[in-house]
């Protein structure tokens, strides 16, 4: 595969493991990723989506709590050029239905547990805990090798909280995420000393894009937990 380009969002890992391959990039339960490993199950994982017939601008919706799955499902997306759709974990019913319709989602990455939310018919792909599920996929696939997305296409369906009227997703380019990670980078001081604790839902555009990709643009030992369970969060901090 090519140098990854400045503005694409798969390319802020691509460039930290080829700056510091071995360092811990991702903790979450009893796996431990390193930055080369880390990079390599994107690249493992972006083939499993092209492989399902999945083309560049095609949507993926991802309905899960927080994991590694998740956010390499996120970036493996991001690499093979389709464009991510993240899904509230807590939506079920007509507000879950409407971002899937809404967005033209063809795939829904999901936990197995929320499975059963989804409508009738749904293509599914689970993320997780299963032995069909994308992470148990990424032994057996090679590197992805398809086209790398312009800075300027979608990478994100952002959607609204849908407090005032129906959810509305904003479309985030590859060139304005990476944007606002540098300057998350510049304003909030993060380095590679860091040991950052992820505990807010990935989902949500603050703990996926201000804090756990900026830390992975620099390099940092991230820790990422399901949710913030204070007596978990306590005792890593200590």
């Amino acid at each position: 595969m090519t140098a990854p380009r400045g503005n694409t969002v798969d390319g802020v890992l691509r460039r930290s493991a080829r700056r510091t391959p071995r360092a811990t990039a991702l903790r979450y339960a009893d796996r431990v990723w390193s930055y080369a490993e880390l990079d390599e199950a994107v690249s493992a994982a972006a083939h499993v989506l092209a492989a399902r017939g999945l083309a560049p601008g095609d949507r993926v919706a991802a309905y899960g709590h927080n994991s590694d799955a998740y956010l390499i499902g996120f970036l493996a997306c991001s690499r093979a050029g389709l464009i991510h759709v993240p899904v509230n974990q807590n939506l079920t019913g007509a507000g879950l239905g409407h971002i899937l319709t809404s967005s033209g989602s063809s795939l829904v990455l999901a936990d197995p547990a929320l499975a059963g939310h989804l409508p009738d018919g749904t293509d599914l792909l689970p993320l997780r805990d299963t032995d069909d599920s994308l992470l148990a996929l990424l032994a057996d696939a090679p590197p992805y090798d398809g086209p790398e997305p312009a800075p300027e296409a979608t990478a994100q369906l952002l959607y609204t909280s849908g407090t005032t009227a129906l959810p509305k997703g904003a479309m985030m380019s590859h060139r304005a995420l990476v944007h606002a990670y540098t300057s998350a980078l510049h304003t909030l001081g993060l380095s590679a000393q860091d040991r950052p604790l992820h505990t807010l839902p990935l989902y949500h555009s603050a703990q996926m894009h201000v804090f756990l990709l900026p830390y992975l643009a620099v390099g940092a030992d991230n820790t990422v937990l399901d949710k913030p369970d204070p007596e978990t969060v306590l005792s890593l901090v200590e």
